[in-house]
């Protein structure tokens, strides 16, 4: 089996426990996720399948969209509801005037430098922050730049504030609330996280654990299994001439000439699917100008 299923991930789930409940499920061994999700957090959880597990680290690059709700004037060690209070100014937060809060969240909007929470999965000295936090230690955390390509208020209802935000790899949408909050002067925290979208994987197409069990007992897995080049739909497709020596190449991820392919030689930058002559998806490959000629991004045999 290869391909992508647009898992739904539920709260109670970590990100691991939706790949071990999907070798389970698909008898699949080879499965990776594109992306960790807090476990209280719900929504798109792409899961990469087979020779798809070569697409994770190209999904996890994407920018994603999040639905939010940040509760103002409350802030936690864990800069979300699951942990433990810090301060309590719901009463200030609920004075403030609805523009002040809209201009500030707008603020936001573009590259920002944001220091990474203790309570997360990277590591620093090979140890996950998450694991120094419970043991109370709080290490210094270089800021990285996100980028924030744009969020939409939703709804303002003090202290309360729901929000869409698009946003770039990286960002961490709790600290983002946290941010927010300090900005404002009463502090803030994330309530809630549904994440909608990431890449062409979208919220309306994602399925749960169960309704991926029935389509298994059904024998209708291939309607909801991406395949690999599925994701790639934006980029020029070309396709190997029949030659053998061209075939060879290509399975062998080395350079191509432009007269060894049919379809646009645009020159795209960003990448062409290439297929064999079967018209077999075989992998990505980009234009180099220096050479003139294409050059292997990453195969998918």
């Amino acid at each position: 089996m290869n391909g992508i299923i647009n898992v739904y991930k539920e709260a109670g789930y970590t990100s691991f426990d939706v790949v071990a409940k999907l070798r389970g499920i698909l008898r699949e061994k080879k499965i990776g996720h594109t992306g960790t999700l807090d476990p209280e957090a719900t929504g798109v959880l792409p899961v990469c399948i087979g020779n798809a597990t070569k697409v994770c680290a190209l999904l996890t690059d994407k920018d994603k969209v999040y639905e939010a709700v940040l509760c103002l004037g409350t802030t936690t060690d864990t800069q979300d509801a699951t942990g433990t209070v810090l301060s309590d100014r719901n009463t200030q937060a609920a004075c403030l005037d609805a523009q002040t809060v809209r201009d500030a969240i707008m603020d936001f909007v573009g590259c920002y430098e944001q220091i990474p929470p203790m309570y997360s999965a990277l590591k620093v000295g090979g140890r996950k922050l998450c694991d120094l936090a419970r043991e109370g230690v709080e290490v210094e955390r270089k800021a990285r730049t996100v980028q924030i390509y744009g969020i939409e208020i939703l709804q303002i209802d003090l202290p309360c504030v729901t929000m869409r935000v698009h946003c770039s790899k990286g960002t961490y949408i709790r600290t983002l609330c946290a941010d927010i909050g300090e900005r404002l002067g009463v502090g803030g925290m994330m309530k809630s996280l549904i994440r909608t979208r990431v890449s062409c994987f979208s919220l309306e197409e994602a399925h749960t654990l169960a309704q991926i069990e029935e389509y298994r007992d059904c024998g209708r897995l291939d309607e909801i299994l991406l395949p690999v080049d599925g994701v790639f739909d934006d980029l020029p497709r070309l396709q190997i001439a029949v030659s053998d020596e061209a075939q060879k190449r290509l399975r062998n991820g080395n350079r191509l000439e432009k007269d060894d392919l049919t379809g646009d030689h645009g020159g795209a930058s960003s990448g062409c699917r290439v297929y064999d002559a079967d018209g077999r998806f075989c992998g990505i490959y980009e234009w180099d100008d220096a050479r003139s000629d294409y050059k292997c991004k990453k195969m998918f045999l």
